[in-house]
């Protein structure tokens, strides 16, 4: 590594002309005659020669000094943080018997040399010439730096860095500190922090002369910085050119007071009382090896322990926050130093910053001390600041990042190697739709055609300034056009092109195969089909002739929400055939829809076909670059299959794409710590507590919900459907004490990662972290995440005790209608049926009824109680209507007597799904009762051809079907 220059080194010259003077204004109206001296780093480098200057005119100094910048003096530190100070002097004319020159101030100006460290050679810069109090004027000064060779080489200013630190304010100071009332010692207000600035060299820096303010208005937002150089500075000229203090919400902060209670003391105390302000900034330049641990004892009496290693984090610069002033111990200074200086990153070990203040001696004001000069003070004077809970206002900014954050566009285009985009699919028709299409193409065709032989006989009529065609020789035109046509032979080459288009309707569309043995029934369906071929043959030629023709797509009986509620009913139920056609259907209908996607893979999650599941991820990805919920489970699977650099690339890029997803930045920590990367681990974690605290200000703190609801799905279904869909249990967040710091993940409600993921061992861990959370441990959150998670094990003893452990929620309706379920899936329908009649007993309804209304409205109809299934099974076809809830209102009207209510309601579910065999089973019967035999009949042929299952049902239609003496096609 290239060394940076040190105690022999040839020394830099850096040379500073003042060029000029504008606007220049003295104590008396007429010209003024002044000169410019030079300071830096407490030096003065010189004086220009004096010149006279009109007033309000410019005068050139042209005057040039130096100083030459080494390790010995004049440090690369002392640059980053000390201006070059520029005093405009006027000389007074002499009065009689005068002796002396008197001279005064016109102005101060300053110089920032940040430019140099930053690899320049040279800037010209017009600074602001801040005037003495009572000087009216804006003058300035124009000035050039420049040096012979940059001060540092490019890899010296790669491997540089530039330190910031701020103090701001301190709130809430003790009651005992008063301002100076003109009796008594002065008071001063001293804040020190030691930071490394080379391998070798530590500095202690000093922020003195704070300001002590009594309380009753708000610091301002956007105040400007100072240098950290005190009373040298004229007013005005003590604020840092461009930079201004940047607030942010405090649930956004790195400090100890961000929780949710914190916040209304803070507000009163950042209003109403007293405090010290410095807004001082400090810079600080770091060489490659600018790292140290932190072992040298501040002799001071008040101290913050602010936390550094957030900027061990990729990509971070700056740590800001609110941090308690404790009293300080010497033991409590060794516990911290010792344990935070075990872990190092790139040189850069983790420190803990001591922030002095001195502590009174008398009860109306503090004395001020040095770490050269400690006071000794009685430890309850210490205590005072516990007492009136102080706290500091500290920012901590790197010029740049210690370690290097890849960008979103490098991850998006990592992505984009691990999974290509592909191009939008054309949505292309199927079945029945593209018959009618290919007909209705074909008609067009054909109408085409015949046009072209009507111009090529009638064509002369149409010419400008022949005579039109007369309307009563119509007929004879059609006759004569349908004469060519059969001459030709086009007629009949018309019929046969037209012909194969209406056997695919007759196939596709009137899904008839087989021939007729009934003549009516075969005049009957002709009929039917030739209504529908002239309808369509119209509908055809409106297009083909009309300009104003618009396409309208009838619309579908069934959206892509229902198919998706039905497919997580069928989840519900255990049919995953069932839930795959679903799925299927809503793929068939569109494609390039990424979520359609997503929702097929999570299938293939429950069913442990993850091969099939990871296929499904990377096609909605390749549909969608940032499909949040894709690249999240491409990223879980990824991790399953041991590519740990693919699953960070998805994770992190997930991160990308979401920055405020709390979801995101969960599992991001949870595969940090999976591979005992604490620093990730705890930088993951932080953003989410960070995400979910911003979440939590503008929602209410009770229960925040922040998932996509979709009508009717079951819970454990609901959570899997949409990875974006996570309750947040906001939780307390308890100070932080100062013995030991633990960063957790925020508290989520772990069964929806569990169910999500269906993956032991990201639900195990997420569930360890529960534990560690501040508001989780073995709470009844706990036991009912995990619960949830045994239930999908089919460890239903497991979830039973789980759930028994959750039981302190004695008014949450989840926990019973968990136990109605567990009971349910075990055969214990008369426990299930006490869980689940009190679980609708509660004001608040379940996370979700829609399981509930279904396994209960069964149990009613086992037990015979069907006026129970039948209010029951309405409340769920209005709530979320589907072809079960339909099938059993239809099963318990007719079992009711109420045989039109019943075929009713069996429609409706026809509708929905005309593939349950068990629907036309019923409709066959309500059709033998009422005494229509060829419905009857179709509705158990339909039955037998689905193959119904119930045999009890069967066994009922055969013997009505032996009573009523019809419905059977075999008969």
């Amino acid at each position: 590594m290239e060394q940076f220059r040190g105690v022999g080194d040839k020394a830099t010259l850096v040379k500073i002309t003042v060029l000029r003077g504008n606007n220049l204004r003295g104590n008396k109206a007429e010209s003024i005659l002044n000169y410019v001296r030079a300071e830096f780093n407490g030096i003065v480098l010189g004086d220009s020669q004096k010149l006279d200057a009109a007033v309000d005119q410019g005068v050139d100094y042209n005057f040039t000094c130096s100083f030459e910048c080494s390790d010995a003096a004049h440090t690369l530190d002392d640059m980053a943080h000390k201006p070059v100070i520029l005093t405009v002097i006027e000389v007074l004319p002499k009065e009689k018997k005068q002796k002396e020159e008197k001279t005064a101030v016109i102005g101060q100006a300053i110089v920032d040399l940040l430019p140099l460290l930053h690899g320049q050679v040279s800037f010209l810069s017009t600074v602001l010439l801040h005037p003495t109090p009572g000087s009216p004027a804006e003058p300035s000064l124009d000035v050039t730096v420049c040096v012979p060779e940059p001060l540092l080489s490019g890899v010296q200013l790669s491997d540089s860095n530039l330190l910031k630190v701020t103090v701001e304010t301190a709130y809430s100071v003790p009651e005992v500190w008063n301002p100076v009332s003109g009796s008594g010692p002065l008071s001063s207000y001293v804040a020190a922090l030691q930071v490394p600035l080379t391998a070798e060299k530590e500095q202690v820096l000093m922020f003195s002369n704070g300001l002590l303010k009594v309380g009753g208005e708000s610091e301002p937002m956007g105040r400007p910085r100072k240098w950290p150089l005190g009373p040298l500075l004229a007013p005005g000229a003590q604020f840092i050119p461009g930079v201004s203090m940047e607030g942010e919400p405090i649930e956004m902060e790195d400090g100890d007071l961000t929780s949710i209670e914190d916040r209304d003391f803070r507000k009163e105390a950042e209003t109403n009382k007293k405090r010290v302000s410095w807004d001082t900034e400090r810079r600080c330049f770091l060489d490659a090896e600018g790292a140290g641990e932190d072992e040298t004892q501040l002799s001071f009496h008040g101290v913050a322990y602010v936390d550094m290693a957030p900027l061990l984090y990729p990509g971070a610069r700056r740590v800001r926050g609110a941090y308690r002033l404790y009293p300080f111990y010497d033991s409590d200074l060794l516990v911290k130093v010792k344990g935070a200086s075990t872990t190092a990153i790139q040189g850069f070990s983790r420190i803990w910053c001591c922030w002095g203040f001195p502590c009174g001696s008398g009860l109306r004001h503090s004395i001020t001390t040095s770490p050269s000069d400690p006071v000794k003070v009685p430890p309850t004077s210490c205590g005072m600041y516990a007492d009136s809970r102080t706290y500091i206002i500290i920012e901590i900014a790197l010029e740049k990042s210690l370690v290097p954050k890849r960008s979103p566009e490098e991850l998006a285009k990592r992505v984009m190697e691990l999974i290509p985009p592909r191009a939008p699919l054309p949505r292309r028709p199927a079945g029945a739709e593209r018959a009618v299409q290919e007909y209705q193409a074909q008609i067009a065709s054909v109408a085409g055609q015949v046009l072209e032989q009507y111009q090529q006989l009638f064509g002369p009529a149409f010419l400008p300034g022949e005579k039109p065609l007369d309307p009563s020789s119509q007929e004879q035109r059609k006759t004569k056009l349908l004469g060519e046509l059969n001459y030709s032979g086009k007629y009949f080459a018309f019929k046969e092109q037209i012909k194969y288009f209406v056997v695919r309707i007759v196939r596709e569309k009137m899904l008839r195969t087989e021939a007729f043995s009934d003549p009516e029934q075969l005049q009957t369906f002709l009929s039917q089909l030739y209504v529908f071929l002239v309808d369509e043959m119209h509908v055809a030629l409106n297009k083909t002739l009309s300009v104003d023709a618009q396409e309208t797509q009838p619309r579908p009986l069934v959206d892509c929400a229902q198919l998706i509620h039905f497919a997580k009913e069928a989840q519900l139920n255990g049919d995953y055939q069932l839930a795959a056609q679903y799925y299927q259907e809503q793929l068939t209908r569109d494609r390039s829809d990424p979520a359609h996607w997503f929702d097929y893979g999570v299938l293939y999650m429950l069913t442990a076909d993850y091969q099939k599941a990871e296929e499904c991820f990377h096609y909605a990805v390749s549909m969608e670059q940032t499909h949040l919920p894709s690249l999240l489970m491409c990223g879980i699977l990824a991790e399953m299959g041991g590519r740990l650099e693919e699953a960070e690339t998805f994770f992190e890029g997930a991160t990308c794409v979401d920055p405020a997803n709390v979801v995101a930045w969960t599992l991001f920590g949870l595969f940090y710590e999976g591979q005992e990367n604490s620093i990730q681990t705890e930088m993951a974690f932080l953003e989410a507590t960070k995400q979910q605290r911003a979440a939590l200000v503008v929602t209410p703190p009770c229960r925040v919900e922040t998932r996509v609801e979709s009508p009717g799905l079951g819970e454990e279904e609901q959570e899997v459907a949409n990875c974006e869909s996570f309750t947040i249990e906001p939780a307390g967040y308890p100070e932080r004490q100062i013995e030991h710091r633990t960063v957790v993940p925020p508290c989520l409600r772990l069964d929806v990662l569990s169910a999500l993921f269906n993956q032991d061992y990201m639900a195990q861990r997420a569930l360890a972290q529960e534990l560690l959370c501040p508001g989780g441990g073995l709470s009844s959150s706990y036991h009912l995440a995990l619960a949830r998670l045994q239930m999908l094990r089919a460890e239903y003893g497991s979830a039973e005790s789980s759930l028994k452990e959750a039981m302190v929620l004695y008014l949450d309706p989840d926990v019973w209608a968990l136990f109605g379920h567990i009971h349910h899936l075990t055969g214990e329908f008369g426990k299930a049926q006490e869980c689940y009649e009190r679980t609708l007993d509660f004001v608040t309804d379940a996370t979700d009824t829609h399981p509930i209304y279904l396994r209960l409205g069964s149990i009613y109809l086992q037990e015979g109680e069907f006026q129970r299934a039948k209010t029951t099974y309405l409340r769920a076809c209005k709530s979320s209507p589907s072809c079960l809830t339909w099938l059993g209102l239809g099963i318990a009207c007719y079992r009711l007597g109420e045989l039109t209510e019943a075929e009713d309601a069996l429609t409706e579910a026809n509708i929905l799904n005309n593939g349950n065999a068990e629907v036309w089973g019923y409709l066959s019967l309500v059709c033998l009762q009422t005494g229509r035999r060829l419905e009857a009949e179709q509705s158990y042929k339909y039955a037998l051809q689905l193959n119904l299952q119930k045999e009890a049902v069967l066994h009922e239609i055969k013997a009505l079907q032996d009573h009523v003496g019809f419905g059977n096609p075999c008969f």
